[in-house]
């Protein structure tokens, strides 16, 4: 009986293992697809024989797609998906609510402001710190509803609705913003509904230190978390401080979502569509399952942005229009098994 115990655990491990491996592999995969196609096509055996600095490779043309465009996009589409899929499925841990998403602090509201101060300024003056005021944006909003809510510590549910409350505010003075800057309406909605135009390796560089940090806090209390979805009775019976466990999955998973808002705008419905896929190929709730979430966000939103680049090519659509196609009916069908489960 403990042989089968035993061999049932080593089964579920490698199952994981399994599971991780496919993801990377499609992360890969679509990650190729991503620097191959768009508006210039470019063929899988020149892209190797150029990164490999072997003859007959891209032609200078499109050696500069490849270098100053396609490979930033891919990466900071990857981080980005990375980290909002991750921060999704630590915020439903930590609400204990399937259907929480990496907004839910007001975190996407705070951002929105920032980014709209920036967009609407005078002369546009400060267009190019959009990044650096939406970061600022969702980081504040986020510690205002830290503030309001004095009895985080004792009930999470309490700074869930401050944060609702924060993000209102943020959200009705964004609107007033844009009503007096009608000029400025367009690269607005554009910011809102997400985008990955202005990828570069700037962004690339400066948003992966943020995300990879966040991310790897994340991954080092993958296994603390699991203790949350027990009462805070049976977490402290395990050696697990819920109250402290809390506090950091919130502030990693927020910094990692500001981050990837101020990077590449709102994109919604990652955090509650790949949480959910990952389990319900693994049949596990545990959030030791961390870093295959992370992988197969990374390759859902290159494979969106993939779209949003070649679906109405040479136009671009918002790739927060592809992400929501898929998310919402996705979204439906969660919040439909929540209301059976319950009944």
């Amino acid at each position: 009986m403990i042989f089968e115990k035993r061999g049932n655990r080593e089964l579920r491990s490698i199952w994981d293992w399994r599971i991780t491996a496919v993801a990377a592999l499609l992360l890969l995969i679509i990650g190729l697809l991503g620097i191959s196609f768009g508006p210039i096509n470019l063929r899988f055996d020149q892209i190797f024989k150029t990164i490999l600095g072997l003859p007959n490779g891209l032609t200078d043309q499109e050696r500069a797609v490849l270098i100053d465009l396609r490979l930033p996009r891919v990466l900071l589409a990857a981080l980005v998906g990375g980290a909002l899929a991750t921060s999704g499925a630590v915020y439903q841990t930590v609400f204990r609510n399937p259907l929480a998403d990496p907004y839910l602090l007001g975190a996407a509201s705070g951002a929105g402001l920032g980014a709209t101060i920036a967009i609407t300024n005078a002369h546009g003056n400060l267009y190019g710190l959009l990044p650096v005021f939406a970061f600022c944006g969702a980081i504040l909003a986020v510690l205002v509803g830290f503030f309001i809510s004095g009895k985080f510590f004792a009930e999470p549910n309490s700074l869930l609705l401050s944060g609702i409350a924060v993000g209102s505010f943020a959200t009705a003075v964004q609107t007033y913003l844009q009503q007096r800057h009608s000029a400025s309406l367009r690269p607005v909605y554009s910011w809102i509904l997400g985008e990955l135009t202005a990828a570069s390796w700037r962004v690339v560089t400066w948003s992966s230190i943020y995300i990879l940090i966040a991310l790897a806090i994340l991954f080092a209390i993958s296994k603390q978390l699991d203790g949350l979805m027990l009462t805070d009775e049976e977490a402290y019976s395990l050696g697990i401080n819920p109250n402290q466990i809390r506090v950091i999955a919130v502030i990693a998973a927020t910094l990692a979502t500001a981050t990837a808002v101020a990077a590449s705008g709102l994109i919604g419905f990652v955090g509650i569509v790949v949480p959910h896929l990952v389990r319900g190929v693994s049949h596990r709730v545990t959030n030791r399952a961390l870093s295959t979430i992370a992988l197969v966000g990374a390759a859902f939103l290159v494979l969106a942005d993939l779209g949003a680049r070649t679906l109405l090519s040479p136009a671009e659509l918002p790739i927060g229009v592809i992400t929501a196609f898929v998310g919402a009916p996705f979204f439906l069908v969660v919040l439909r098994r929540k209301r059976m489960v319950n009944q």
